[in-house]
């Protein structure tokens, strides 16, 4: 039985700090007028007069959410960014070993272990599993964390789909489990692995699945890879569709970076919790791998 989500409440952005979720919207807003905009570029007064703020206002919360300035930031946004990033961040996965990648299945940019279900387990659907979920802010809107004992194994973006359609979605992949609300446990592994504070992933599918979501955790925040990639790298070089359909069933969004995984042409592919939110993330981590870039240098 699974209870019914708590009623959302809004931030105040009177208050001392304005929630991750509170400045995803703003962005979320920024990415629709942008995409109005067709190609043209906005300068600061003008985004934020379509987004009815004033220019300082507007240019306070964007910065505390991307790091970077609003026209900087749009150059990321746009439809072409992905084959940009493919052709300069493109990661083949063969050389994750040589630069320091892989190795024990942690997670590099997150400091996370993982374990996978065995295929017996898997095929009980869950039965005899306990799943805990709680409702977290992220930098991309609300998210739902989920948690078997053994660590995390759920994450699902609620800000295109509901809370409902959410939990509803990821509660279903594993019916058999028990399910319930577990906000002090869940919501702290996840907020946990948000700060790089380490965390264990329990990756609950196939073993097809589980193969490509491993060769998913060799990508570099920051870069990206294509789906033939990935069908080489597990030793399938012609499963390119089953493996874009195993990328697309990753219970476990944004630490399993699935929104790292393009077509071969440079489009973006689907992702299963919205493109936008897809094409956020991408432009968040270039924005942070370009800081990187420059302090290093």
């Amino acid at each position: 039985m699974i209870a019914p989500p708590p009623a959302q409440t809004a931030p105040d952005p009177s208050g001392p700090a304005l929630s991750d979720d509170y400045h995803y919207r703003v962005i979320g807003r920024a990415i629709e007028e942008i995409d109005r905009a067709g190609g043209q570029v906005l300068s600061l007064e003008e985004l934020a007069g379509r987004m009815g703020m004033s220019p300082s206002h507007f240019q306070r919360l964007f910065s505390a959410w991307a790091g970077v300035s609003p026209k900087r930031y749009q150059q990321y946004l746009t439809m072409d960014h992905a084959r940009r990033l493919l052709a300069a961040r493109h990661s083949t996965l063969e050389t994750a070993d040589r630069l320091g990648l892989s190795g024990g299945g942690r997670l590099h940019d997150l400091f996370l272990s993982w374990e996978a279900m065995s295929p017996g387990e898997y095929a009980r659907r869950g039965a005899g599993l306990e799943i805990g979920h709680a409702w977290i802010e992220t930098p991309f809107g609300e998210a739902l964390a989920m948690a078997t004992p053994r660590g995390l194994c759920g994450l699902a973006f609620s800000g295109e789909c509901g809370r409902e359609a959410a939990l509803a979605d990821m509660a279903a992949r594993w019916p058999g489990a028990r399910h319930h609300p577990d906000q002090a446990r869940t919501g702290a592994l996840a907020q946990a692995a948000f700060a790089g504070r380490g965390g264990r992933l329990h990756l609950i599918g196939a073993p097809f699945q589980i193969k490509v979501w491993e060769a998913l955790l060799q990508i570099p925040s920051g870069h990206v890879t294509t789906y033939s990639d990935i069908a080489r790298a597990i030793g399938h070089p012609k499963a390119v569709r089953a493996v874009g359909t195993a990328v697309g069933r990753n219970p476990v969004s944004l630490f399993i970076p699935c929104h790292r995984a393009l077509r071969k042409s440079g489009a973006l592919g689907g992702y299963h919790w919205g493109l936008n939110v897809k094409r956020a993330m991408l432009a968040w981590e270039s924005a942070r791998a370009e800081a990187e870039d420059v302090t290093v240098a």
